[in-house]
């Protein structure tokens, strides 16, 4: 197939890494794949934001940030409508973005399905976490964007329920999940007993993910091994986590590694004995859980409906109440004196990874078959000579 991914993100984190990774399991199965973006994305530095987006927050307040946003979607539009008169695509796929229309425009001009893929509610978590201006404004063109296309991709059920409540049919919503290219996660290799168990994160560090409680947990620690925090990316709370590990006289045992690169990860996480999620929205396909899984680590994550979409209590985790406080200390504690608990759940973790295919891969053929589909639904008799003739060829 011809496929036309358009997206408006300009920064190098998770969003970045989606984005590649499903370019590069579609072009690995075959298909030609162009991707239209800011011009920026390219050059992004890992974990970096576009100077220009930067200064815009600083200088003008929320309502105008929005409008400026707005009024950014004429150009994302103009360049996708370009995009697609040279390329002349079977179908366009697009991660949602709030103030992106692009999508929903020019397939309707082009007359090929859209494929929107949603990893967030984005109006309502701006709103909550970012200021964002013009909030009813902001919410309405997020539905339209996912009313407009011909099926619309969360990465959860929880998502699913939000997008369905926007008014999108049930027949509409395809639940694809984040995943994980397993090559680049090869089967562990167990090096027996270790002074000091590892415990680690990997992933933006923000104050909600309450990863102060483990730096708690492990200066009231009084079992045989000695813990370690290691934590793999930076943000805004590694101040004064780092603060709190020198007051509780624990800093020699906490390490953040800064940003890594993309393929520095797999060698990070496999140094982790115990795996942490200690916190999620309650929408979200975390990325680093499909890390954990594919390194078969033993993960601890809060109990949530999302989350056990893919991770299963007592199987392939510690999954405990997060409406507890202390729950998730409990939980770490449980597997740091249970090697063969940890190694039983690393192991069936990684086994959900194959036999469920929760890989790039996986999706790659998941979103062809939608896409094919819905060609052959929106022109049947062209989409199926179309087939015959690549079928010969």
């Amino acid at each position: 197939m011809r496929i036309l991914y358009s997206h408006r993100i300009r920064s190098r984190d998770g969003q970045g890494v989606h984005l590649d990774s499903m370019v590069a399991a579609l072009r690995a199965a075959g298909h030609e794949v162009r991707v239209t973006g800011p011009a920026g994305y390219d050059k992004a530095a890992l974990g970096g934001e576009s100077r220009g987006l930067a200064r815009l927050r600083r200088l003008l307040p929320a309502w105008a940030q929005a409008l400026a946003e707005i009024a950014y979607a004429v150009p994302a539009t103009w360049r996708l409508h370009r995009a697609a008169a040279a390329f002349a695509p079977d179908v366009i796929y697009e991660r949602a973005n709030l103030y992106h229309l692009a999508g929903r425009i020019v397939a309707r001009m082009r007359g090929v399905p859209l494929l929107l893929e949603v990893n967030a509610p984005l109006a309502e978590e701006r709103a909550k976490f970012g200021g964002l201006g013009l909030p009813r404004l902001s919410a309405w063109i997020e539905r339209l964007a996912w009313r407009g296309a011909q099926r619309v991709l969360p990465v959860t059920d929880v998502l699913a329920g939000r997008v369905a409540a926007a008014g999108v049919p049930a027949a509409r919503i395809t639940v694809v999940p984040n995943g994980i290219d397993l090559a680049d996660f090869p089967e562990p290799v167990e090096t027996g007993m270790r002074e000091t168990l590892v415990l680690g994160f990997v992933g933006f560090v923000r104050d909600w993910h309450g990863l102060d409680k483990a730096l708690h947990g492990i200066a009231a620690w009084r079992g045989e091994q000695r813990l370690s925090l290691v934590v793999v990316g930076d943000g805004p709370a590694r101040p004064g986590l780092e603060k709190l590990a020198a007051e509780l006289g624990i800093a020699d045992r906490v390490h953040f590694t800064g940003l890594a690169a993309r393929a520095d990860i797999p060698a990070l996480v496999a140094g982790f004995d115990i795996a942490l999620q200690p916190a999620a929205v309650p929408y979200a396909s975390p990325l680093k859980v499909f890390e954990y899984m594919a390194a078969a680590r033993a993960i601890v994550a809060p109990d949530q409906p999302n989350l056990r979409e893919v991770l299963r209590h007592g199987e392939t985790a510690l999954l405990f109440d997060p409406r507890e406080a202390g729950g998730f200390w409990g939980a770490v504690a449980r597997l740091a004196q249970d090697a063969g608990l940890r190694a039983r759940l690393g192991a069936a973790a990684r086994a959900e990874v194959v036999a469920r295919d929760l890989t790039w891969a996986g999706n790659a053929r998941r979103v062809v078959a939608i896409a094919e589909a819905e060609c052959a639904a929106l022109r049947p008799d062209g989409a199926r000579a179309k087939l015959s003739r690549r079928a010969q060829a």
